[in-house]
């Protein structure tokens, strides 16, 4: 592919701040750089690759500078290329053709977990030592010649330095990657995604009313519901004793009122009508993230497009995480939820979401050779279903049959395939699990599963098994907690002996921890490779464990395979989470292959987890939707043989093009 530039622009801004109230410690990018208060004291610029000298403009100059270049051919590079790229698009028009981000290669070439700001490349890399400022610009509307003189030199060496570390990590970094990185950069700093003020607006209203009404209703107070220990009181006034728990840090005794506590869980789907109201107006008052996102939202909305905020390789996997304080996670909103609804295509355009289906799972069975749930995949086949109907012996189970069992089926197949354990699973899903509602297995359910008398004598002559099940936070019986422990045993139980080739595939990822990934003997499975600290993927980049060693846990006495630099806390590493690792990240691949040929017709607006979200005409919404999923379900070549399949919609809002 020839590249769609003709030259590079290192660029580097330098810009006003006050630590009181307006600072990036405070504010995300987007609100930093569109407040208008925002001021630029100048900025660096420099054709990568000329003999020219880095030069350094005046705010005054800058206009006339960057008018200077063609836009349409000419690619920027910058160490944390959102910053200095939604400065050039918001505040001077400049859209370039093509952006380049040392920062992100760094994070995907060295790993997540390892430091990756200028100064500690410099650093790495035997570079001059990044600079410090002499005199602060904190609070300063103007700077003196000296200060100007100072931030100069500053930027100068920056901008050298950005450059010199560009060099070390081009070498060899995939032109696929690369793509990505202008991809999910132009999401954030050339936005396409509008925002139906009118209706964040309404939203706010409604939910501020509701909130009032219960309250009134209950005759409580906010502060009452807000506060552990008020709230504690409210319940004692109301004969129930307050659920408590043991901290496992401190060892401490303390109030179990979190969301995700099962006491507190138990409380607001308890027999008691008045206490499961009082908790549901409890998680009114306390869950305040939607209506925090809703005025974020509504903010933004006020300032121009929504800026989708994404750190491309955020996970050790590769996958993309929310921007660290962007304050908007749009992997996170809920699906059906108003403010999915609120984000709207350009006017003209139509959004097209596609969505990879099942494509997790699809991998694992591939790289395992689990034929039989490929075959259930290539025949079109629900498996969650068709484990389920494996797993209580009903044949012919469907989503509509049994969507209970079918959900306990789907929530074993997903958590089980990366090594989960019994008493993990069981924790989870008394709290909810996969966003499934919470869930306590009982002798119906156990009796289902083949679970009989023989069953939870054998559970119980494990001592380790006892100790287990103790540990974990509930409200039911004991007799009650001994029933739901072995149904959930008894699942891994079904699910490692009949998806025994995926248990094979975690023993062989087992036995290359040592041999390969510490021990460095190269091993090639598949489109996979092995090697010293890490896992090459079929597209050339790895998954890194850096500073792979045995380590003592001073808790357990165990000795542990753990990774991560010198001085960190240390991450811990076994066959379960390298499958995750290797599944999660050829998973991206395969999503991201699809996303780079949709994106040479329609320009990409977003992307949630395994989603693309396309904006094309609305005339074309219909037949490019065929196309898009079409795109998304070519089989890769390094992946012969694996079944795809996507799902998808075309709509003006986000929230209800698919269903």
């Amino acid at each position: 592919m020839s590249a769609p530039f003709d030259r590079i622009i290192t660029i580097d801004f330098e810009t006003r701040w006050d630590s009181k109230e307006y600072t990036l410690s405070k504010m995300t990018t987007e609100e930093y750089i569109r407040d208008p208060r925002f001021k630029a004291f100048g900025a660096c610029l420099h054709e990568y690759g000329s003999d020219a000298i880095i030069q350094w403009y005046r705010p005054d100059e800058l206009p006339r500078v960057l008018s200077t270049y063609d836009w349409s051919r000419t690619a920027v590079l910058a160490h944390n290329a959102q910053f200095d790229v939604s400065i050039l698009s918001w505040r001077y028009g400049v859209k370039p053709a093509f952006i380049l981000d040392s920062l992100s290669m760094a994070r995907a070439l060295r790993g997540v977990e390892v430091g990756n700001s200028l100064a500690k490349l410099a650093q790495d890399f035997s570079l001059p030592a990044k600079g410090q400022a002499v005199h602060s610009t904190n609070g300063l509307e103007e700077i003196t010649p000296e200060i100007e003189k100072e931030l100069a030199d500053y930027c100068t060496h920056d901008v050298y330095l950005c450059e010199e570390i560009f060099k070390r990590l081009a070498a060899g970094y995939p032109t696929s990657e690369l793509q990505l990185i202008d991809m999910t950069l132009k999401m954030y700093t050339n936005p396409l995604l509008r925002l139906d003020q009118q209706m964040l607006i309404k939203a706010l209203t409604e939910e501020g009313q509701a909130r009032e009404a219960l309250l009134e209703k209950l005759g409580v107070e906010e502060t009452a519901l807000a506060s552990n220990p008020k709230f504690a009181e409210v319940l004692t006034a109301m004969g129930v004793t307050p659920p408590t728990k043991v901290s496992k840090t401190t060892g401490k005794t303390t109030l179990a009122l979190a969301k995700n506590d099962a006491l507190f869980q138990a409380l607001l789907n308890g027999q008691r009508e008045d206490v499961a109201l009082l908790c549901e107006a409890r998680l009114r008052v306390k869950s305040t993230t939607e209506r925090t996102r809703a005025q974020r939202f509504l903010d933004i909305s006020r300032r121009g497009n929504l800026p989708v905020p994404l750190s491309y390789y955020g996970a050790l996997s590769g996958r993309w995480t929310a921007s660290k304080g962007s304050a908007i996670n749009m992997q996170n909103l809920k699906r059906g939820s108003f403010l999915r609804k609120a984000i709207m295509a350009p006017e003209g355009c139509e959004l097209v979401v596609g969505d990879l289906s099942q494509i997790e799972p699809r991998v694992l069975a591939w790289l395992a050779d689990y034929n039989d749930m490929l075959v259930i995949f290539r025949s079109g086949g629900d498996p969650y279903a068709a484990f389920g109907a494996q797993m209580f012996n009903i044949p012919g189970l469907t989503k509509d049959s049994h969507p209970d069992l079918r959900q306990s089926a789907k929530s074993a197949l997903l958590g089980c395939g990366y090594g989960l354990g019994w008493a993990s699973f069981a924790a989870q899903l008394l709290v909810g699990f996969l966003g499934a509602p919470p869930q306590r297995y009982d002798k119906a359910f156990a009796k289902k599963l083949g679970v009989d008398s023989a069953y939870i004598e054998k559970f119980l002559s494990w001592d380790e098994n006892v100790k287990k099940m103790m540990e974990i936070p509930h409200t039911c019986t004991d007799d009650e907690l001994l029933v739901h422990c072995v149904a959930a045993k008894k699942i891994i139980d079904i699910y490692r002996s009949t998806a025994h080739p995926v248990v094979t595939f975690w023993d062989m990822c087992g036995r290359l921890l040592e041999t390969a990934l510490y021990g460095g003997k190269e091993f090639v499975y598949k489109c996979i490779t092995f090697r010293k600290e890490e896992i090459v993927l079929p597209n050339g980049m790895s998954v890194r464990y850096v500073n792979l060693r045995r380590e003592k846990d001073k808790d357990t006495g165990q000795t542990n395979w753990v990774y991560g630099e010198e001085g960190a806390k240390p991450t811990k590493l076994y066959a379960g989470k390298i499958t995750n690792n290797i599944v999660q990240g050829t998973a991206r691949i395969v999503m991201t292959d699809g996303m780079r040929r949709v994106a040479k017709r329609y320009p990409i607006a977003g992307t949630v987890h395994d989603e693309l979200i396309a904006v094309v005409p609305t005339e074309e919404a219909a037949p490019a939707l065929d196309w898009v999923l079409e795109q998304m379900t070519l089989e890769p070549k390094y992946m012969p043989g694996i079944p795809l399949d996507a799902d998808g919609g075309h709509h003006v809002r986000y929230g209800l093009a698919k269903n």
